[in-house]
């Protein structure tokens, strides 16, 4: 049997709010031999995502919080190296829930998905093909329901998901515009991410005037990812029957206590709007029908991805943080040295 060492990025600490690298602690111990129905992976990317706030924290949120003292909750790709079973085989590549660690044993039901020979670069999998490439596409086709000649409003638009959604409603024939943080990004989005217009929503002085102005005609789907006092100005530009899809709610650092702002449901009412919650983990049955339609429009050049990968695990504990103030260019993960 090979000796191999395991490293672990482990949650010590509940955080409340934004988990920051003190609440977390790199740990090295043996790797355990796979069991009988179990498998061996050696983690070769691990992702970085807005929804490792909640698990950390000790709040009601969609998964149950992590256990302290247990590796980070996270999606990953990696290699299988030993196979206690049948239909996994060593040197295979697979994507599913294999946490912040070097190596992870553990049973088939981790595995979201087998990752199939592609042109692609491997790390393509916690991006276009990952979590978040899929959350736009089957979010945006979902319950936006878009047609040619429609208008879209998308927060978090450079971001690792909604880089995506405005590549779709451009192939959509939708005029695309965007919310981002920074002068950076507002010329990536319009470069490479399918954008007409942009917002520096830190620059807007008057950021419901700052929409108004970049969307005359109003809105026919709000893609979030924020909430907060974006979504409360978006809200108020929305068109009859128009759609908004809440993808995140990443302006409120804490649900606890619940913060308030300006009621929407006179907006909703008087508008006729459809308000629909999304989280990808209602939808692991369509994981690869989008993935596959997401791997034929990036070799078709007609979706771009942007990765920004950490060199090796001691960058973990303060990648969480590192997100939600902002500072990526891409897709956010980490690579396993």
């Amino acid at each position: 049997m090979t000796f191999r060492e395991n490293r672990q990025v482990r949650l010590v600490a509940r955080p409340r709010g934004i988990p920051q690298a003190e609440h977390f602690s790199l740990v090295t111990e043996p790797v355990a031999a796979p069991g009988k129905g179990d498998i061996l992976i050696a983690n070769r990317y691990l992702s970085v995502d807005p929804a490792q706030r909640g698990w950390a924290n000790d709040e009601g949120n969609y998964g149950a919080p992590v256990p302290l003292d247990t590796p980070m909750r996270a999606l990953a790709v990696g290699e299988i190296l030993e196979s206690n079973v049948p239909e996994f085989r060593p040197g295979e590549h697979v994507y599913g829930w294999f946490g912040w660690q070097r190596y992870c044993v553990t049973a088939p039901q981790s595995v979201l998905r087998r990752v199939a020979a592609s042109p692609l670069p491997l790390s393509a999998n916690l991006s276009v093909l990952g979590m978040n490439g899929i959350t736009a596409y089957l979010a945006f086709h979902g319950l936006g329901d878009p047609k040619a000649g429609e208008h879209v409003l998308v927060s978090t638009a450079a971001g690792s998901v909604g880089s995506f959604v405005g590549q779709l409603a451009r192939i959509a024939g939708c005029r695309a515009v965007g919310l981002t943080s920074s002068a950076d990004k507002v010329a990536l989005a319009k470069a490479r991410y399918g954008y007409q217009d942009m917002i520096n929503y830190r620059e807007a002085s008057d950021l419901a005037g700052a929409i108004r102005a970049a969307c005359p005609d109003g809105n026919d789907i709000f893609f979030d990812n924020t909430g907060g006092p974006i979504a409360d100005a978006a809200i108020r530009t929305m068109r009859l029957g128009g759609r908004v899809i809440q993808c995140g709610t990443a302006a409120n650092a804490s649900w606890s206590p619940v913060p308030t702002g300006p009621r929407p449901e006179r907006e909703i009412l008087t508008r006729r709007l459809r308000w629909s919650g999304f989280i990808i983990f209602d939808h692991l049955a369509e994981f690869e029908t989008a993935a596959a339609r997401l791997a034929e429009l990036a070799l078709a050049g007609k979706i771009v991805h942007d990765e920004e990968i950490l060199p090796g695990l001691e960058h973990a504990p303060g990648a969480i943080a590192q997100l939600y103030r902002g500072e990526n260019r891409g897709k956010l993960m980490i690579a396993v040295d």
